[in-house]
């Protein structure tokens, strides 16, 4: 049995989903362009420099799902798909996911962004599996926060842990694993894996992969 892990923003996609749900409620002005694109970008910064602080970043991030009612925001997310999501998806990173699921290997998303604006490109690269930061809901509506570990860095590892307890698995059941990753936020899981691969990978990542002779895989070049 194999196993196959996906970090999604900037690695499955040629870009952040996270930024881009945010950009795209902006410009529809469904939020505030100069607060919310100004935060957008500082907390897309620290991201990129291994410096964000996940709990803040969340407040920010969730706001826009606990203000706004479900049906808009699935309307709103069905264009985002359209107009945002599907022009990031490259042949490439198609491909590779459809030989991981042609090859039977058990295959997952583990992505810091929440459930809400990843469910649906999980199920457009016809993954099965999910392990995202859940939004809590409180009567069908979000409340702005959280529930439970954020899948971020070493929560990644812990989320990934608990979802194979459910299904009587360990890192152990699994002749090879992979993990698909950009970023240096991702280490603690890459670091977990028979296989670990930097995708398109930040040059923190680069180097490292470089020096502990992982492989480095270009999807969007």
């Amino acid at each position: 049995m194999h196993l196959a892990l996906f970090d999604l923003d900037n690695t499955l996609l040629a870009g952040d989903s996270d930024y881009e749900w945010t950009q795209h409620l902006v410009s529809k002005g469904v939020l505030d362009r100069d607060t919310f694109e100004r935060k957008n970008t500082e907390f897309f910064e620290q991201y990129k420099a291994g410096t964000l602080n996940i709990h803040e970043f969340l407040d920010f991030q969730l706001q826009s799902l606990a203000n706004n009612p479900r049906a808009s925001l699935d309307a709103w997310h069905a264009e985002f798909m359209a107009t945002c999501i599907r022009p990031i998806i490259s042949r490439q990173s198609r491909t590779l996911v459809q030989r991981h699921l042609d090859n039977g290997d058990l295959c997952a998303i583990v992505t810091a962004t929440n459930s809400f604006v990843t469910g649906p490109i999980a199920r457009e690269f016809g993954i099965p599996h999910l392990i995202a930061t859940i939004p809590a809901q409180q009567g069908g509506q979000f409340t702005g926060k959280p529930r439970g570990t954020p899948a971020f860095r070493e929560g990644k590892v812990s989320r990934v842990e608990e979802w194979l307890e459910t299904m009587g698995l360990w890192w152990g059941s699994f002749e090879r694993s992979w993990f698909y990753s950009d970023s240096l936020n991702d280490l603690p899981l890459l670091s977990q894996v028979s296989d670990p691969i930097a995708v398109d990978p930040d040059i923190t990542l680069r180097t490292h992969a470089e020096r502990a002779g992982w492989t480095i895989l270009n999807l969007h070049l």
